[in-house]
């Protein structure tokens, strides 16, 4: 087979449903709806809300500020997101495969975009936990201050930052001359997820059920709280930089709504995939968008939009108005969501490895199930040890505009996957069909791409860096030892075999 054939050999449904049933490669199968609908929520609310918030409303020095026109912002995405999410549910429920946009790609492109797919992904789940985790950090050390515990500045700050901050700078030890600084809270934090998410998927919903509960207390907290100090003049004017302030609030804030698609990466893992999967999407989308939006309201309504370019926006808002220690509690809800967060994302990640070795486009020892547990285990171990190690060394702030582009080129993929598959297997039965067929797949690519032009050019050329060395390893590695190889030495070998005398 020439290297078109191989690099755009395609999947069929059977090949990846049949995956499933291969020894010592079955997933336990234990989630329903309410699980699904918790894990999009947990995977949603967290840094986008408590932090990206006050800096797309408010601005920057490379966008203009949404003002409170924030919340067109967030309908915007949130329209994004469902057209994308009907294709998600439509093909999730068709092939309730591990591997979420990875899997849905080698169904309809083949192996090549699988693995550009796949390698993008990474963009999303593991370079966004990155982020998180710090941000995770940072407001976990302020709740040890709150209650008189100050850790050094050299285990809290990141090596980066550190040497850029001469009073930091001046107290870290060095070895061998070497200055020593790193965010022990975020490799904490990292480690501790990862023996959640190795001892098990029932047990890991189970805790990101309650961080979900926390967290949406936190925001209805924070609503009560700041509700009765509504100024209707912080709205005005509502709009101060126009559409393209709006369109660069929606490009930044669609950091809120990732996660959603988490949930597809569960669905060998889903008791009842072509049921329960389109149910937990839509419904996490759904709460989520509710939630944004009168938090948006509030917080734009309580102080003007300018004073909310800080990384804890919802905090100093109302210490902006002197609620200080409604403040505190905030801050602790802020904790448990972005645990949420990091659970989500984490187990997302170690699916999409699992999924891609099981391919032979990874080494195999990401795909091999715990014999007592069940679960990717060595996936998990690398995936939460490499963003452990990154996050107490880097200052990845513009990683999020980085996940932001790498998640929309991935909802892009799905929208034209889903068309592709009404047109190569037009009868497999479909559980759940997107509704508005072509348009839904169609408009679901508009809208992502024109989120993707509303991030600046830095991001677009770190995404094709990324890219290339992504293809760079899919060349040296993947190409050689996939699956695919296998069935053409098979193929080749009985070829022979029938030609022989």
């Amino acid at each position: 087979m020439n290297f078109w054939r191989r690099a755009f050999a395609r999947k069929s449904i059977a090949e990846l449903s049949g995956v499933m049933e291969a020894d010592g490669k079955r997933l336990k199968r234990s989630l329903g709806a309410l699980d699904l609908t918790a894990l999009g929520v947990g995977g949603m609310i967290g840094a986008g809300i408590f932090a990206a918030t006050g800096a797309a409303a408010a601005g920057g020095p490379h966008h203009p500020g949404a003002g409170p026109a924030l919340v067109v912002s967030y309908l915007i995405t949130a329209l994004a997101c469902g057209f994308a999410a009907l294709c998600y549910a439509e093909i999730a429920a068709m092939i309730p495969v591990s591997g979420s946009a990875y899997t849905y790609a080698y169904a309809a492109f083949g192996q090549l975009a699988a693995w550009i797919i796949g390698w993008d992904l990474i963009i999303e789940y593991a370079v966004g936990n990155v982020a998180v985790s710090l941000g995770w950090a940072g407001y976990f050390n302020e709740l040890l201050r709150a209650v008189g515990v100050e850790l050094p500045a050299y285990l809290t700050t990141d090596l980066r930052t550190a040497l850029a901050n001469p009073e930091i700078l001046a107290a870290v030890p060095r070895i061998f001359g070497q200055a020593i600084s790193l965010n022990i809270l975020a490799v904490f934090i990292n480690l501790a997820i990862t023996v959640v998410l190795v001892i098990g998927i029932r047990e890991s919903s189970a805790f990101n059920g309650v961080m979900v509960a926390l967290k949406l207390a936190a925001l209805a907290f924070f609503v009560g709280a700041g509700v009765g100090y509504i100024a209707p003049e912080n709205w005005v004017p509502f709009a101060p930089n126009g559409w393209s302030g709006i369109q660069a609030g929606a490009a930044l804030v669609f950091f809120s709504y990732i996660g959603f698609d988490a949930i597809s990466t569960t669905a060998e893992e889903t008791r009842n995939p072509a049921r329960d999967l389109p149910i937990g999407i839509f419904a996490s989308l759904a709460i989520c968008t509710a939630i944004y939006v009168v938090v948006t309201l509030v917080l734009t309504g309580i102080v003007p939009y300018q004073k909310l370019a800080g990384a804890e926006p919802l905090a100093a808002a109302l210490r902006e108005i002197g609620l200080s220690r409604a403040a505190g509690i905030v801050a602790a809800g802020a904790v448990a969501s972005t645990t949420a967060v990091l659970l989500v994302f984490q187990l997302g990640q170690a699916r999409i490895f699992f999924s891609m070795s099981r391919d032979g486009l990874l080494p195999a020892v990401f795909s091999r199930v715990h014999g007592k547990y069940l679960t990717p285990h060595w996936a998990t171990i690398f995936t939460g040890v490499t963003v452990a190690i990154v996050s107490a060394f880097e200052s990845l702030g513009a990683m999020v505009e980085l996940t932001n582009i790498g998640t929309l080129f991935a909802f892009m993929i799905v929208c034209a996957g889903a068309l592709v598959l009404r047109r190569l297997h037009p009868e497999e039965p479909r559980r759940f069909r997107a509704p508005w067929f072509p348009w839904t797949p169609l408009l679901g690519i508009l809208f992502c791409a024109y989120l993707m032009l509303g991030l600046p050019a830095v991001t677009w050329a770190r995404f094709g860096i990324w890219l290339g060395i992504g293809l760079v390893i899919y060349f040296a590695y993947g190409y050689r030892r996939s699956a695919q190889v296998a069935l053409e030495r098979n193929a080749a070998a009985k070829t022979a075999e029938r030609s022989s005398p």
